[in-house]
C-alpha cells in the first residue's frame, strides 16, 4: 500500500489533478490497483527473472539486513510502477470528459466512434 501511495504521489509530476475530487479518486485508484496488480506483476517477474530475487536477497545479507529486506527493494519499486496505469488512464479520461462536458451521451458515444474509425484506418 506504501508503494502504491508512492506511485500516485511520483505521478503528480506528470498529470497534475485539476481539483480535491479528482487528485483523491486518482490516488485511490492507483493504491487499489497498485495493491492489486502490483503483487501480479511481482510474481510474473519472479517466474522470468528470478536471479534478480536471489541476488537481492544475497545483497541484503552481504550487508547485514535479512533477506526479505532484499526482496522489498525489488517488490516496492514494481508494485509502485504498477499503480501508475490507472492514474494516467483516470486522468486521460477526466480530461477526454471534461472537454466533451456540454454533450449528451449519444454524441460522446460518436466521438468515440470517430476515434476507433481513425485509429483502424491509421493501421
Amino acid at each position: 500500500m506504501l508503494a502504491g501511495s508512492a506511485a500516485a504521489a511520483l505521478t503528480f509530476l506528470f498529470m497534475w489533478p485539476h481539483t480535491r475530487r479528482e487528485a483523491f479518486v486518482r490516488i485511490t485508484c492507483a493504491i487499489a490497483m497498485s495493491s492489486t496488480a502490483g503483487p501480479l506483476v511481482i510474481v510474473a517477474i519472479h517466474s522470468c527473472w528470478p536471479e534478480l530475487f536471489a541476488s537481492a536477497r544475497t545483497i541484503s545479507m552481504l550487508l547485514g539486513a535479512p533477506e526479505e529486506v532484499g526482496v522489498l527493494y525489488v517488490s516496492a519499486p514494481l508494485m509502485a510502477v504498477s499503480g501508475l496505469p490507472a492514474w494516467w488512464l483516470l486522468g486521460g479520461l477526466v480530461r477526454w470528459l471534461d472537454k466533451r462536458k456540454d454533450k449528451d451521451i449519444g454524441e460522446m458515444a460518436h466521438d468515440v466512434a470517430e476515434v476507433v474509425k481513425d485509429m483502424r484506418g491509421g493501421l
